[in-house]
């Protein structure tokens, strides 16, 4: 096939993104740069998703993601449209990746500078303690290199195909400890259980529980260790750049623009209506939202069987995130601080059971310290405490109350309080989050990673419905700002490389009731937009 017919069928292609999450803005832009007609429905204001932003006395503060890790993800995706990163967004490296506080007084901060972290750990427990974390280090890093390629960056991962790259070098499977979780792994990788505690945490990047998770997902470690990097006037920031970018080859953004049904015809997907009944014909729908919103009819009967209710069951874990202003008092906190409860059990075993933890660990970011910068007035602070899904069509009154009062003394205990102090308006439980991302039971990561095999059930960018695509942290390859980014890829692909469908002309929406009245964004094609 010439590049030219290629172009053409290529631009015969129609594309409604339900979504602005990272996932459906990478996929727009990846899209509107080779020429497609894209337009992105998006029921909240502006694009983002999950990385989103509350007012507050002191300017808006990120109330979701806060740092991006794994740059070359979004290296890749600007120079894949024939753009920059840094021309767009000015990222600033966090040097210092995290400080971790602990009940008895020991403090803990880990570095993007992997000796420093060497350093650190030796005056925090000891040589014992530097020499575990030295083989700890080279085994998540083995790991992620191992698993990069067969795993995130596959369309579609296959059992059998990991098998056959396993086997190609087996000395990999006792660093996989498999069958085996990462509390179980990483018990018998520590001596000293502060520090037990403290990696056993990247389980819940992922909204899982260490206890549950599979051990590999220690591999997290170095995908954090090679840097961290924060987004300058906030992550939103990120989010605005590539809407931006998307808009200006091309591609057309309604906002506050609610999403009724998909509309399927012939076995295949062909509009998307919206709550007004504005018809947006697609030879593609992109659905950028929680997979689980399918399976429950959330988007028309015709959806629900387009994926198994095993790519969006068991839930992961839900949260309770404050987002505030205040000042600070006590301790002296890092751009992001961990408060550890006394025993990790004490949080996990209720959150298995469905409630919220009674000695829970606590991640803060104290949003205006970035760089070691320590401001005079008012400060910016989002705080996070792991929190149980909700029943998707529950009772949001039988949802056990979050207690304010336990937040504040626990931190108390390590001496910091806020004046004045966040309010209960400042704080989203699971079950808003549930009303925020519909179908969702307030989930933040989609399918819960817990057992072995759980990277293979998250459903892929192709669903058994032609014309659906999915991507968004609930889809392959999961969680996580770079995860969904990487997922756009995906979906992208599947759109490029499916040869079922094109048509003589671009379609244009059509009314089927009241115009949208949402804000919209449109810009002229660049006329070397298409490959």
């Amino acid at each position: 096939m010439s590049q030219r017919k290629a172009g053409m069928q290529a631009q015969d292609k129609t594309v409604v993104v339900i979504g602005a999450g990272l996932g459906g803005l990478a996929t727009a832009l990846r899209l509107a740069h080779r020429g497609l007609a894209v337009t992105v429905l998006e029921r909240a204001a502006g694009p983002g998703g999950k990385m989103r932003t509350l007012p507050s006395d002191a300017g808006p503060v990120d109330a979701g993601p806060t740092v991006l890790t794994m740059r070359h993800v979004f290296d890749q995706l600007f120079e894949e449209v024939d753009a920059t990163l840094a021309d767009h967004v000015t990222l600033e490296p966090e040097t210092i990746l995290a400080r971790h506080f602990w009940r008895d007084g020991s403090t803990l901060d880990l570095h993007a500078d992997p000796e420093k972290s060497a350093t650190a750990i030796r005056d925090f427990g000891g040589p014992r303690a530097e020499q575990e974390y030295r083989r700890f280090s080279a085994r998540a890093k083995r790991l992620y290199e191992a698993f990069k390629a067969p795993m995130m960056e596959a369309a579609a991962p296959s059992q059998l195909a990991l098998t056959a790259h396993v086997l190609r070098d087996p000395t990999i499977i006792p660093a996989m400890a498999p069958h085996r979780s990462l509390m179980f792994s990483l018990r018998s990788q520590f001596s000293d259980p502060r520090l037990v505690q403290l990696f056993g945490r990247y389980a819940t990047y992922v909204g899982g529980s260490p206890y549950k998770s599979p051990a590999i997902l220690s591999l997290i470690a170095h995908a954090e260790a090679t840097g961290v990097w924060r987004v300058k006037g906030g992550m939103h920031k990120l989010a605005r750049a590539m809407a931006d970018l998307a808009a200006a080859k091309g591609a057309v953004f309604h906002y506050g623009t609610h999403v009724h049904r998909i509309e399927v015809q012939g076995g295949r997907t062909v509009a998307v209506i919206d709550a007004t009944g504005t018809r947006h014909p697609a030879t593609h729908v992109v659905f950028n939202g929680d997979p689980a919103a399918l399976t429950q009819g959330l988007l028309g009967e015709a959806c629900r069987r387009a994926i198994g209710d095993t790519t969006t069951n068991p839930r992961s874990l839900s949260a309770y995130v404050w987002a505030f202003a205040s000042r600070p008092a006590g301790p002296d906190l890092a751009y992001h601080s961990v408060f550890f409860g006394a025993d990790p059990r004490t949080e996990f075993d209720p959150l298995h059971a469905g409630q919220p933890p009674v000695d829970p660990t606590l991640y803060l970011c104290a949003e205006d310290r970035g760089g070691g910068h320590r401001p005079s007035g008012p400060e910016r602070f989002e705080i996070i405490m792991n929190g149980p899904p909700v029943h998707p069509r529950g009772d949001s009154q039988k949802e056990p109350p979050p207690c304010q009062t336990q937040m504040l003394t626990t931190l108390s205990h390590f001496g910091l309080t806020f004046a004045p102090g966040p309010t209960p308006r400042s704080l989203t439980t699971p079950s808003d989050f549930q009303t925020l991302y519909p179908g969702s039971a307030g989930s933040l990561y989609g399918r819960s990673p817990h057992g072995m095999m759980a990277a293979f059930h998250r459903p892929t960018a192709r669903t058994a419905l032609p014309g659906l695509i999915l991507t968004g942290g609930g889809a392959h390859p999961g969680a996580g700002i770079p995860m969904a980014t990487l997922s756009g890829k995906h979906a992208a692909a599947a759109i490029l490389t499916d040869p079922a469908l094109t048509s003589p002309s671009r379609q244009t929406a059509m009314p089927g009731g009241m115009s949208t009245g949402s804000a919209t964004i449109k810009a002229g094609r660049s006329p070397s937009s298409v490959s």
